[in-house]
């Protein structure tokens, strides 16, 4: 039986699975047996990008599940290059074409890309989108607070979301505070470090003993017990179930204290948004 994925609400009323499935790094074609086993085990959130080239796969792989449309919560993002207001409604098109679905529940900007000045113009964009009913929400990926505050003194409707790098080496807690404040939910992709050791912490690893789970697991029901959007990526089948089977245990205020006190001032995998330009890899 499938584990029952709690809701989280935006702040426009929308539901969202709590935990869902990324697809950055997966080839069209792979994407395709991917998704159908996410689906199998249970996600109905799918998060991809335009600048993974596999949204055509994602549409395949949704298109044959024969899950209702209205059962799924699909996320995409616009890429840097296409920032801009009119390059922005192109784009949306574009990917809209190649999902094959006529909405999508969550379109972001990818980057803010400070340098090309265009993300609020290219908001402004993603407000007619939302307003003619062609995204059910819109939001934001790798903006810091100083991005957000600017977005939010030149655009009318607050983010629904604000995706940004995010696990225990790397917790963000400023930036997690500042989407609270304006009701901003936080979204955490590479909640388990990339690779970069969070699941060999030995921490992580006496708390997974513990529970009797795995370390990924342990991570991801610290992001869930957070409030975290967490969208785990795998195409590994028995990964992609594991990832999901995580509402069937709770950790301790203590444990999440430990798992708190894993943050480092170097904690960042990814590209610094700051100095993220228009061409680099996502």
């Amino acid at each position: 039986m499938a584990p029952s994925v709690p809701q989280l609400t935006f702040n426009n009323g929308v539901t969202v699975p709590q935990l869902g499935f990324g697809v950055w790094q997966v080839g069209d074609d792979e994407v395709v047996p991917a998704v159908e086993t996410a689906l199998e085990a249970g996600y109905r959130h799918i998060d991809t990008a335009a600048i993974y080239g596999n949204e055509a796969g994602v549409g395949r792989a949704i298109a044959q599940s024969g899950i209702a449309r209205d059962d799924l919560f699909v996320t995409t993002k616009l890429w840097n290059a296409e920032q801009g207001y009119d390059s922005t409604l192109r784009a949306f098109d574009a990917s809209l074409e190649r999902l094959g679905l006529e909405r999508v529940d969550l379109y972001l900007i990818h980057w803010p890309v400070p340098a090309a000045g265009a993300y609020v113009d290219t908001y402004k964009a993603f407000e007619k989108i939302y307003a003619d009913g062609r995204a059910r929400a819109i939001g934001v990926s790798n903006f810091q607070p100083h991005h957000l505050r600017h977005l939010l003194e030149q655009t009318s409707v607050v983010p629904a979301v604000n995706q940004v790098e995010l696990h225990p080496f790397f917790q963000q807690a400023d930036l997690r505070a500042v989407d609270a404040q304006h009701g901003i939910v936080t979204e955490a992709y590479s909640p388990l470090s990339s690779g970069k050791g969070v699941i060999d912490d030995p921490a992580v690893r006496a708390l997974a003993q513990a529970h009797g789970k795995t370390p990924a697991q342990v991570v991801l029901r610290w992001h869930v017990q957070l409030g975290n959007l967490v969208i785990p990526k795998s195409v590994t089948p028995e990964r992609i179930r594991e990832n999901i089977d995580v509402f069937d245990f709770e950790l301790s205020d203590a444990d999440m204290a430990q798992v708190a006190g894993l943050d480092r001032a170097d904690g960042r995998v990814g590209a610094d948004p700051d100095v993220m330009n228009v061409g680099a890899p996502a």
